[in-house]
Order: structure tokens, then C-alpha cells, then sequence
């Protein structure tokens, strides 16, 4: 754009130059030179003026190309090029005019005429010439003024409406951000508390609005929780939970064990009396890694366990003793079986030690205990016949 000027400016001053030039040589031509144009303070004026507008003019329009678009640039380059075309024409006919009108007053011999054709001692075309070539050159001017000031308002229009824009966007907040109430970058200069640590500045932004309804819930919960379970107790406590689960599971595992014929322990125990369980239990007590290492293999006792076959026991002779010690062990080196035998399995053992009694093994051990007698099995109720006999007339 600078080049451009610069260009154009030469251009303007070499116009000028030639057209001086021009304007010369018609009054050399006419022969021995007589009174200047230029020697009237008015013309002079005049002619100032027009070169200073003039160059305005150029100024001027160069401006205006530099502040419009390149369409805009172009057309206006092109005005302004017929503008300083049409100046350069008329300041032709300007400065050519007073030669031809020095001529023809060479020619003309009526004094009083010419005079009366003056204005300012110039004549009358001459003025109106310079006079209308001013006052064009003064439209040109104002005109090119309000092309600039529109131009310069559109820009910066323009530039007003990107900035918006911009900031719109730099404003913009996904919906994350917003349900998070999030603040805009441009916002944070109103956030600031003034803390500063190492470039990590504090602001006063508020908690998201997810975190505050979430702790509003939390202690309606908790209200609502206090009162059901620790004031009005409609509802049950933990622990009653806990314990509820625990007797319902324990119910699952009994009916479960009970399907299996397991569901037995030390205080359900019966002694079994099928073959079937006592040769089973049987199979168990002989097995050399169970019971023979310290009973052995007739129940006879040795150094280490006690005779099983007599009536004299330790922790008790009946079935639910026998379990028991069978389950849990005892305090003279009896092992518990509990982990290696089923319930089922240790009342089958227990059943065919109770069968091993009167019988005579090879060595036996000596007694060792208290006297187990066996309990006699209660006498069924009498019957009154007479009770019966009128409850079966009743019946029928």
C-alpha cells in the first residue's frame, strides 16, 4: 500500500509538471511575453488552491482504497483515477485559457470591452473556470470524506460484531458446565479473591448445584432415618437385620441338611439301629487311620484310649455323650472329627460303639469312668377299657 502511494503521488507531480509546461508554451509562442496570469494575486490564488485540493484529493482517495475491500478498492481506484483525470483536464483548460486569452487580447484594439470582461483582473471565463474547478475540487473532497467515514463505521461495525461473536463463544457453556454452574474464563476476573499461590489463583466459585441438592437428600435421609429406626423404631435396627439373616440362613442350611438326612447333632442325635448305618459306622471305626490307633480294631482299648466295650465310660455312655465326644474331642487327647466326618457319618460311629457292648475283645482295657446303666424305655400308659370302649360308641 505504501508502494502504491508512493507511486501514485509521482504520478500526480509529473502531471502537474507537463501540464505547467503546456500551459507555457502557448504564451512563448504568442510572441514577446506579456502580463502573466501569474502575476494576479487572484489567479495565483486560485491556482494554489487547486494544486493544494488537488493533492488532497490523491491523499484522500488513497486512504479510501486502503479502507475498502478489494471489489471496493478496485472501483474506487477507479473513481479516484477519473477524479484526478477530470482535476488534471480542467487545470489544463485553466492554465491554457489565459494564453488564449492573452492571445485573442492581443488581436482586439477596444480597451473599454476588455475591461468590462475582467473579474480581478482576470477575465470572465478564466474566473468561472477556476472558480468551478475549486468548487469541484471541494465536492470531490467532501465526498471522498463520507466514503471514509462510512467505510470506517462499517469496519468497525465489523470488528464490533467479531468481538461479540468471539466473546459469545468464549462465553458458551456446554451443558456439563452449566449444570455444574460453571463461570466463563472472561468471568473469572470477578471470582477472584486476591489469593495467589505460586500462579494458582483462589476463586469464590460456588459448589455445583449436583453437590447441593445430593447433601440436601442426604440429610432429609438421615432425618427420615433417625425417626424410623432409633425413635419410632416402626423399623428394624442393624442388628435385628443381621440376626434375622443369620436364623434364615441357618433355617436354609437345616432343611438343606435335612434333605440330606444330616440335619442331626449332639442334642438330636438317636441311635440308629439298621444295618445299613451300623455296618457303615462300622466301616469308619476300622478304618486304621480313625479309630483303631487308639480304641483298636475290636474296641477293646489300649495304652492310649479306653475300652468301649464295657459299662464304664468317661464322658458319659449314652448316644448324645457318645456324638458329642466324637465331634468335639475331649480333654485326654480325643480328637474332633467334626472336619473330617459328616453328621450323618458320626452318628452311624457313634450307633456301632454303643452295639460293641458285651462283646469280649482280646485284650481288653481295664475300666476306667463311672458305671453307665442304660435306661429302661417308659412303660406305655394303661389303657381303661372302659374309657375306650365308650369313646369308640361315641365315635360311631
Amino acid at each position: 500500500m505504501l508502494l502504491y502511494m508512493r507511486t501514485k503521488t509521482k504520478h500526480i507531480l509529473g502531471l502537474l509538471a507537463s501540464l505547467l509546461i503546456m500551459a507555457a508554451q502557448p504564451v512563448w509562442a504568442a510572441g514577446p511575453p506579456e502580463p502573466s496570469i501569474f502575476s494576479n494575486p487572484l489567479a495565483l490564488t486560485f491556482i494554489i488552491l487547486m494544486v493544494l485540493l488537488l493533492i488532497i484529493i490523491g491523499i484522500l482517495a488513497n486512504i479510501l482504497i486502503g479502507a475498502a475491500d478489494v471489489k471496493l478498492k478496485k472501483r474506487k481506484k477507479e473513481k479516484s483515477s477519473t477524479s484526478v483525470a477530470v482535476a488534471s483536464l480542467l487545470i489544463l483548460m485553466l492554465l491554457s485559457g489565459p494564453a488564449l486569452l492573452a492571445q485573442d487580447a492581443a488581436g482586439t484594439t477596444d480597451a473599454a470591452k476588455n475591461v468590462a470582461k475582467t473579474i480581478g483582473g482576470m477575465s470572465a471565463s478564466t474566473f468561472y473556470i477556476m472558480a468551478t474547478v475549486l468548487f469541484l475540487e471541494l465536492f470531490i473532497i467532501i465526498a471522498l470524506l463520507i466514503n471514509i467515514k462510512f467505510l470506517l463505521k462499517t469496519e468497525k461495525e465489523k470488528l464490533e460484531t467479531t468481538v461479540e461473536t468471539v466473546e459469545v463463544k468464549a462465553n458458551k457453556l456446554s451443558w456439563w458446565d452449566r449444570f455444574n454452574k460453571l463461570r466463563p474464563v472472561s468471568e473469572e476476573a470477578d471470582l477472584d479473591l486476591g489469593h495467589d499461590y505460586d500462579g494458582i489463583r483462589e476463586l469464590n466459585n460456588r459448589l455445583p448445584p449436583w453437590w447441593l441438592y445430593g447433601f440436601y437428600l442426604c440429610i432429609i435421609f438421615a432425618a427420615i432415618y433417625l425417626w424410623r429406626f432409633h425413635v419410632s423404631h416402626t423399623g428394624p435396627s442393624s442388628k435385628q437385620e443381621y440376626e434375622r439373616s443369620v436364623a434364615k440362613a441357618e433355617a436354609k442350611i437345616q432343611e438343606y441338611l435335612k434333605q440330606k438326612g444330616e440335619a442331626v447333632d449332639e442334642n438330636t442325635v438317636t441311635l440308629l439301629t439298621s444295618a445299613d448305618d451300623i455296618q457303615a459306622g462300622k466301616a469308619i471305626f476300622i478304618d486304621p487311620t480313625k479309630c483303631p490307633a487308639c480304641h483298636g480294631a475290636d474296641g477293646g482299648g489300649n495304652a492310649v484310649g479306653p475300652n468301649l466295650t464295657d459299662d464304664y465310660w468317661i464322658y458319659g455312655g449314652n448316644i448324645k455323650n457318645i456324638f458329642k465326644t466324637i465331634k468335639y474331642g475331649a480333654n485326654n487327647g480325643m480328637k474332633s472329627w467334626k472336619d473330617e466326618l459328616s453328621a450323618k457319618q458320626m452318628a452311624q460311629v457313634a450307633s456301632y460303639i454303643k452295639s460293641l457292648k458285651g462283646t469280649k475283645p482280646a485284650n481288653p482295657r481295664a475300666p476306667q469312668g463311672e458305671l453307665y446303666k442304660e435306661e429302661a424305655a417308659p412303660a406305655a400308659p394303661a389303657v381303661d377299657s372302659a374309657a375306650t370302649e365308650a369313646k369308640k360308641v361315641a365315635m360311631n
